[in-house]
């Protein structure tokens, strides 16, 4: 059976409203984390209402109930102005504790195909050292990216790793999602491995993933 894990970023204490709607439409638990958005004025149609905490949520779907999802989603926030966005990444491997590994067995909707050829955009990801996220952001912002959401977290590496990666122990992570289109996402990434917070080794990791399906949440 396959799965896909579906992202909302919406505004602070808005985050029931989409797992609400998404449970009402056959889903399950998610999780909810808290964020900043990093949004200039001309992309606050994008990712929301710029410098503001931010809503993450995130929850496992069945590709087969994917579209009544989106459909509840979509329904309960299309009275509120520029809500957020949302979208999906493949979730080829999905284990639930107690649970054996579930195995990715085609369960394709019509058009999925297409659908996948037609993606246009991409979910950068880079976690690094507490304090050069915004470093990270303006970067990314010159080489075209719009905004992006700024996630507090911890690193959980062990003295003996460091030893044996030649890294130094920095416990405090920020990680930094940019919602970029597909042409735009090398010349970021490049942008941001060249800052000098990026020169030793240890100091962080970048990694990207489609995201498909694409919806602007609330009215336009």
């Amino acid at each position: 059976m396959s799965y896909k894990l579906l992202i909302g970023i919406v505004p602070h204490n808005s985050g029931e409203l989409i797992a609400d709607a998404a449970k009402s439409a056959g889903a399950g638990g998610g999780t909810i984390a808290m964020g900043r958005g990093t949004a200039s004025n001309g992309v606050l149609q994008l990712l929301g209402l710029g410098d503001t905490s931010k809503d993450i949520v995130y929850i496992i779907i069945k590709n087969s109930i994917k579209q009544a999802v989106y459909d509840a989603i979509i329904k309960a926030s299309e009275k509120k102005a520029h809500f957020g966005v949302m979208f999906t990444l493949d979730t080829p491997d999905f284990i639930r504790a107690g649970h054996l590994a579930e195995s990715d067995v085609s369960e394709k909707s019509e058009g999925e195909e297409t659908m996948k050829a037609e993606n246009n955009y991409q979910m950068i990801n880079v976690i690094i050292n507490k304090g050069y996220a915004e470093d990270a952001m303006a970067a990314a912002r010159k080489a075209g990216a719009g905004g992006g959401t700024i996630i507090g977290a911890r690193g959980t590496a062990k003295e003996d790793d460091a030893a044996f990666f030649g890294m130094k122990i920095v416990p405090e992570k920020e990680m930094l999602m940019i919602l970029v289109p597909t042409e735009k996402k090398s010349a970021i990434v490049e942008a941001i491995t060249a800052l000098p917070c990026f020169a030793e080794a240890g100091s962080g990791i970048i990694f990207c993933n489609e995201a498909q399906d694409f919806t602007v949440l609330g009215k336009k």
